[in-house]
């Protein structure tokens, strides 16, 4: 089998590339072998699903570096990278500035389990520049830091049940790794085995920009949801952007019912802007979760509230959460590092308008060869959908079909130099680490990637 795999994946199929347009499949050699050997170690040979490359064509690469914008895997193939290790990495890899505090702060020991002054530095950062929490906990994980919000907005409020909505993703806690059932409102349903029916029945799932089934979600259990739970802009499925009124519409309904409403910008947090999907909205969600940015590469989670929300938490209040863990120093060395680069003047508005004038170059492209593609961006955030439609606000205006084409893409940009997440449904990330010159190289590549999807697709 192994050798099977060497020759499917090396780079030297000539053969199929001539005459067609198409680029020979880059090596993947040795990306090969590891992942061999990888199986027999961990669950189809990875520590998260979507590694595998189930969803795109051949092995999974296995990187050995990064620096700026480029990533470099086991068999010496060079990418221009778009996934920024699912979107952390906001100035690009390898940062000098994130590795000289980190390694300061290494050369001092790893974990304490005990406080540490960078704790307060990270939070002082954090909040002093956040107009929408008083209080934080750092924990370990995006996940854990929605499953905590949700503890405690039970906990607040005395109530049980839960929304959240078709196509947004909070990590693979119980009470939310459900999808939506059949009819308008429905108890969730679980998408993964080991997690109780009990667990999922107090999880609402609902269609998003749907205003009826949230009016009808307060109307059938009234006085019975603790929280509405809904990505900044849903970004794990797609790219979902919403309406402004939708998201003011939440808040209010949210209000009137004593319910608390949760933001998970665990990726929109400081993507967007130092103050998130939040600002974005002018939105004043009761309590929000961050992750990803916030550790400049390094394991990070956090949640925030007002400090009368927060004083719930343990060992100020009944709601318990813990983690030895939690506020590990590494990762506030780089979080530091990395906010305060964020807080440099005119950071975000180079960054967003790079990506924007990426995208409608793309876009354009496109649009003049009449190819079925919508690239969606918000801030430094991007997605190609593989649609004519103009929006797509929802898990349902996903034309899962298209992914067959979004697979042959995949390929053709690796083999062209550019590394895009290994799924159709993932979001892409500019950093400031992408110079011009490296966006118009890319832009090159996908321009020849769609010629290729399209030349027998259309």
């Amino acid at each position: 089998m192994l050798d099977a795999l060497k020759k499917a994946f090396t780079g030297n199929d000539e053969q199929r590339a001539a005459g067609s347009g198409k680029k020979g499949d880059i090596s993947r050699e040795k990306s090969a072998e590891l992942y061999e050997k990888a199986k027999q170690y961990f669950p189809g040979g990875v520590n998260s699903p979507v590694r595998a490359f189930k969803s795109v064509h051949g092995t999974p690469l296995f990187i050995e570096r990064g620096d700026g914008c480029f990533l470099w895997d086991a068999d010496g193939n060079q990418f221009t990278d778009f996934c920024c290790s699912w979107g952390p990495l906001i100035l690009g890899h390898n940062h000098p500035k994130i590795r000289e505090k980190v390694t300061k702060t290494l050369e001092k020991g790893l974990s304490f389990g005990a406080p540490t002054a960078l704790e307060n530095e990270l939070a002082e950062l954090i909040l002093k520049h956040n107009r929408y929490i008083e209080k934080l906990r750092f924990v370990s994980s995006g996940t854990e830091a929605v499953m905590s919000a949700i503890r405690l907005a039970r906990g607040y409020t005395g109530r049980d049940k839960i929304i959240k909505f078709d196509g947004c993703y909070h990590g693979h806690s119980d009470s939310l790794l459900v999808k939506a059932g059949s009819g308008l409102v429905t108890f969730g349903e679980t998408s993964s085995a080991g997690v109780p029916k009990a667990f999922a029945d107090e999880t609402l799932v609902i269609p998003l920009a749907d205003q009826a089934a949230v009016e009808t979600a307060f109307s059938e259990f009234k006085g019975q949801i603790a929280a509405v739970i809904i990505e900044g802009i849903p970004a794990n499925n797609g790219l979902l952007i919403q309406e402004h009124e939708y998201i003011h519409f939440l808040r209010n309904i949210t209000k009137e019912n004593g319910t608390l409403l949760i933001f998970d910008e665990v990726i929109t947090g400081f993507r967007l802007g130092f103050e998130g999907a939040a600002a974005h909205y002018d939105v004043q969600p009761d309590i929000l979760t961050y992750g990803k940015i916030i550790g400049g590469g390094m394991p990070v989670g956090a949640y925030g509230a007002s400090a009368v929300l927060m004083s719930h938490i343990s060992p100020d209040g009944g709601v318990y959460q813990a983690g030895t863990l939690s506020g590990n120093p590494v990762a506030m060395a780089a979080g530091i590092a990395q906010l305060t680069e964020l807080r440099s003047s005119g950071f975000y508005k180079n960054l967003n308008q790079k990506t924007a004038e990426f995208a409608e170059a793309i876009q354009r492209y496109a649009a003049a060869k009449n190819y079925k593609v919508n690239l969606v961006n918000v801030g430094s955030i991007f997605w190609f959908a593989f649609t004519s439609q103009t929006t797509v606000r929802t898990a349902g205006d996903i034309d899962h079909g298209s992914m067959e084409l979004y697979k042959v893409f995949h390929r053709e940009l690796l083999n062209r130099g550019v590394y895009l997440g290994p799924s159709g449904y993932e979001v892409g990330f500019v950093s400031a680490a992408h110079s011009k010159t490296e966006l118009e190289k890319a832009k090159r590549a996908i321009f020849e990637s769609l010629d290729e999807v399209f030349r027998h697709n259309r």
